[in-house]
């Protein structure tokens, strides 16, 4: 047994279907009084039907989310938040309107519940993240973890199928490079890889009926379980490589995580052979890269950079962001390795199984 640190983040989950039901008493046992109901302009008729279920404890609604927090989005929310005298905000939707709340607290320092409806797991994590002039930055503070975390299956019934295996191989990412991370630990090791079995057989079950509310909630426990991974330890090659693609080029987030991951997991299988025989276990295969990449071809996920937005002109571009001011990993993707990155980003983009 390796000597480790494990700290855990004072958050309370209330899990199960129908939960949705106790948000009114959740915002009380926060101490709050007038909830910012947030969104994405797509799940305004869900946040609506939220805002009236709260009545009085609603202070109004910031519909605007969208991806990789624009940091004038998160001012206007903010200032909101400030002329509509909220004292909590509630955070409905997927990482991006988790996102945004996070970005509120940053600066404000008001109390988030998450009501999560997809399987990002941002939720259960002290990360944040702005873009700003074009770069995408990330950093930690305990000020933006949500508080209180709903997680109703129920919520998640009607989410499309695509978004669903995309959004779950997002959360097997967080759990992925958490079994490799340079601060990981045993507890960690126990959930990552809990959270990716679970994920593995959620999203299957899924793509065959949309609506069963076992393999909803199975995915909802696995993204929990991942979520508490990345928020419990550093991220590395992976996590670098799709904020410099969702960050600069403006690629959806849990497509460019779908088709980045089993790429990076190979630069990094040589590095990290534990970490890889458990994910492989969890996933049911023999090679973590292969088990992922067929995760997420056999479930109908796109595989390719090419198919979802990325221009091969912008591929030398994103190599030298990424390798600018890596993140720690367990073999080096700095500078000198630029030409490794390019050609793994080569790979992604024409939807290559992982070399």
């Amino acid at each position: 047994m390796h000597d480790f640190i494990h700290a855990t983040h004072p958050q309370r989950v209330v899990f199960g279907a129908g939960s949705l039901r106790h948000l009114a008493r959740e915002i009380d046992a926060l101490g709050a009084k007038r909830a910012l109901v947030l969104c994405t302009p797509e799940q305004r008729p869900q946040a609506e039907r939220v805002a009236a279920s709260l009545g009085a404890q609603a202070a109004g609604l910031f519909d605007r989310a969208v991806m990789h927090v624009p940091v004038e989005t998160a001012r206007e929310a903010r200032d909101l938040a400030r002329r509509l005298g909220a004292d909590c905000a509630v955070a409905l939707g997927g990482g991006s309107t988790t996102g945004l709340g996070k970005a509120i607290a940053l600066e404000s320092g008001l109390p988030i519940v998450a009501i999560p409806t997809t399987y990002a797991g941002s939720e259960m994590t002290p990360i944040y993240g702005l873009t700003e002039n074009g770069l995408k930055k990330t950093g930690k503070d305990p000020r933006v973890l949500p508080r209180t975390v709903i997680y109703d299956p129920e919520l998640s019934r009607t989410l499309p199928v695509g978004l669903s295996v995309t959004s779950g191989i997002n959360a097997i990412a967080h759990a992925a490079e958490g079994l490799y991370a340079q601060d990981g630990n045993p507890v960690m090791d126990l959930m990552a890889e809990e959270g990716i079995a679970a994920l593995a057989r959620a999203l299957p079950a899924i793509r065959a009926q949309p609506d069963d509310l076992a393999a909803r909630s199975d995915a909802l426990y696995g993204a929990w379980l991942c979520g508490s991974v990345l928020g419990a330890v550093g991220m590395a090659l992976h996590h670098k490589l799709c904020h410099t693609l969702g960050g600069s080029f403006n690629l959806p987030h849990a497509e460019v995580h779908t088709v980045v991951l089993p790429h990076a997991l190979a630069f990094n299988a040589g590095a990290a052979p534990r970490a890889m025989a458990r994910i492989a276990r969890a996933l049911g295969g023999v090679s973590a890269p292969a088990a992922v990449h067929v995760l997420a071809r056999d479930n109908g996920a796109p595989v390719a950079l090419k198919d979802i937005g990325m221009r091969a002109a912008d591929l030398d571009r994103a190599a030298d962001i990424a390798v600018a001011n890596p993140y720690w990993n367990p073999r080096p993707f700095g500078p000198a390795e630029r030409d490794e990155i390019r050609a793994l980003l080569q790979r992604a983009f024409d939807g290559e199984p992982p070399g």
